[in-house]
């Protein structure tokens, strides 16, 4: 669902982004020809990443994983983060935001094209279409519970002060209009 947002702390944020996620917002390892040397994502993970999910798929295994966390230097609360997404012949590094503030919880990332804002509810209900930016989001805020269940950190949240009952919702920039 597409919603304005309006507030100037969003827009403050959304500007760090737009700085974190520049041309080098998303990477990817060359594609690997059969004379070259190959070597397997899986192998080559980076150090102190902290894996969200692993699956085996067909010819290897399909992965998420964070590392990299940094603090926002101007804003509190606020992360930079890479995220790693593999595939057996394949692996993308994406520079994301995260916003970890119970008034404002947010994870800002993009898909090549887009800059994508999703305002988070710990606390709420998890589902597969927000599994990953709840993954992410607990990861970056909370490092002890990355890898878990979001849904069964829903008691957590609210004892740190999520009120669980936020409306989650979604705004896409087109690179075009950044």
């Amino acid at each position: 669902m597409n919603q304005p947002m309006a507030s100037i702390s969003r827009l403050r944020l959304l500007a760090a982004a737009l700085a974190t996620l520049a041309p080098a917002g998303l990477t990817s390892m060359p594609s690997v020809d059969a004379q070259s040397v190959f070597l397997r994502p899986d192998q080559n993970r980076p150090a102190g990443m902290a894996l969200l999910l692993e699956r085996d798929i067909a010819d290897g295994k399909q992965a998420l994983g964070v590392f990299g966390i940094t603090a926002d230097p101007v804003q509190p609360q606020v992360w930079r983060i890479k995220v790693w997404e593999e595939l057996p012949n394949d692996v993308k590094v994406r520079s994301e935001t995260v916003q970890c503030s119970p008034s404002a919880p947010l994870r800002v990332t993009n898909d090549g094209r887009s800059l994508i804002l999703r305002e988070l509810n710990p606390g709420g209900v998890v589902t597969p279409a927000n599994r990953i930016d709840h993954l992410v989001w607990w990861a970056t805020c909370f490092p002890e519970q990355a890898g878990k269940d979001p849904n069964s950190l829903r008691g957590l949240a609210r004892q740190l002060g999520y009120s669980g009952n936020r409306v989650e919702r979604e705004q896409v920039v087109p690179a075009s209009n950044l």
